[in-house]
């Protein structure tokens, strides 16, 4: 098949590139938060899942029960997966570790750094090398829908989306990137009869270094920072942050490195308790990252309506499917 192949020589490519990053640094490279942040910001290392198979993709909590984790695995091939695993927390509500080994929850093949949910508790997959975005209804274990990027205008290959939180002025805004260009996107989009986006266009707003992959939205009121974005840089491996605009586009002019000395640097997700930045790693031992000190989220409506769209969608599922 065309995909497979395809898949194959940007796999290589990609493994190529850490490769040579590895080889020029150091395969165990030290990780550190810039100087500028580590007076407020830590970092703890939790580790690998029991039961995900390399290599690690996006991960998010499973909509409705933040005691579980969403990982993917088998990262960029056609026979990927997302992993479901209850996490442990400390009295502080801060994730520690994981309690036993992962399931399989959902098929999820070419999964990448971009795993998340968006309005109406859709779960949304980006695919690479194939250039898709996969959604998902509450409750399914195959895609319910898969978008084809490439005609849409979006560059090889689609790698990571950000939903816009609750609050903001770019409140349900899409973003899509791309990886290895870098290329970040607007997307305009209606909703179809369940729920999932129809993406009508898509319009460049930026270009970002270091190899893009997971993005997240920091927490108002976090220390040091506006209105801005953690973006988990793949090739460059690092984690950037970016003062972002009224649209919630970054503002490419304002990049500074949060944290350096990682190796494949990928998924990423804010903690809905505690606002924890958690970000997974592609290789480079397929970790999980915890970086502490942000503020506590401060929008629950968004989760409220999380919630309450994930109940009606179920609904009108099992209705109309």
């Amino acid at each position: 098949m065309p995909h497979n192949k395809r898949g194959g020589f940007f796999m290589r490519f990609r493994l190529l590139s850490l490769a040579i990053g590895c080889a020029v640094s150091g395969f165990a490279l030290a990780q550190s938060i810039d100087p500028f942040y580590s007076g407020d910001y830590s970092f703890t290392d939790l580790g690998s899942v029991a039961g995900v198979p390399s290599n690690y993709g996006g991960l998010t909590l499973l909509a409705g029960n933040p005691n579980k984790l969403l990982l993917g695995g088998n990262a960029n091939n056609a026979a990927g997966m997302l992993y479901v695993v209850d996490v442990v927390r400390d009295v502080d509500g801060h994730i520690v570790g994981f309690s036993g080994p992962a399931t399989p929850y959902a098929d999820a093949p070419y999964n990448d750094g971009g795993v998340t949910y968006g309005p109406n508790g859709v779960l949304y997959a980006s695919r690479w090398p194939v250039n898709e975005l996969g959604m998902y209804l509450p409750g399914s274990t195959t895609p319910d829908k898969v978008v084809d990027l490439a005609a849409l205008g979006v560059a090889q290959s689609h790698s990571a989306l950000v939903w816009g939180p609750g609050a903001r002025p770019y409140t349900n805004r899409l973003k899509l990137s791309s990886w290895s260009g870098g290329q970040f996107y607007d997307a305009t989009y209606t909703f179809d009869a369940f729920g999932m986006v129809d993406i009508l266009s898509v319009t460049q707003t930026a270009t970002l270094t270091g190899g893009p992959e997971g993005i997240v939205y920091v927490p108002y009121g976090s220390a040091l920072f506006g209105d801005s974005m953690l973006v988990s840089e793949y090739s460059a491996g690092n984690i950037a942050s970016y003062d972002v605009d009224a649209n919630g586009d970054p503002i490419v002019a304002t990049r500074k490195t949060f944290m350096s000395g990682l190796t494949g640097a990928e998924g990423a997700f804010v903690d809905e308790l505690t606002g924890d930045f958690l970000f997974s790693t592609f290789g480079g031992g397929d970790r999980i990252i915890r970086v502490s000190g942000f503020a506590a989220i401060p929008e629950p409506a968004t989760m409220i309506g999380l919630g309450l769209g994930f109940a009606a969608l179920a609904s009108r599922r099992r209705k109309n499917r």
